[in-house]
């Protein structure tokens, strides 16, 4: 069986791309076997995973009791998706600001 779906997928790929090129062959069988789920990113947590971050770089101004805190408060998630990336005028280190691109995305 798997070697028909092989050869069925060299046989569209040679339809496409006209034979003129070199094919790559692709594992079909394990493309379609994985679950959608494991191929979408798990969602960031705002309370556990981005409010320390920005608690870290931003306390004590936009925290509670803080100079900007009634403009800008980051313990709200609604303020961090609306300043999005701005934000990584203090959030230097890359594995915060890809937990918080993550989040802006869901």
């Amino acid at each position: 069986m798997r070697a028909v779906l092989v050869l069925f997928s060299m046989g569209l790929l040679l339809v496409n791309f006209g034979g003129a090129k070199p094919i790559r062959t692709v594992n079909a069988v394990s493309v379609a076997s994985t679950p959608a789920s494991s191929m979408s990113k798990p969602r960031v947590d705002f309370e556990t995973q981005v409010k320390p971050i920005l608690h870290s770089k931003c306390m004590p101004c936009h925290f509670s009791g803080g100079q900007v805190y009634d403009r800008l408060p980051f313990d709200k998630p609604e303020t961090i998706k609306k300043l999005g990336t701005r934000l990584f005028t203090r959030i230097k280190d890359q594995n915060d600001r890809r937990v918080i691109e993550d989040f802006l995305s869901q």
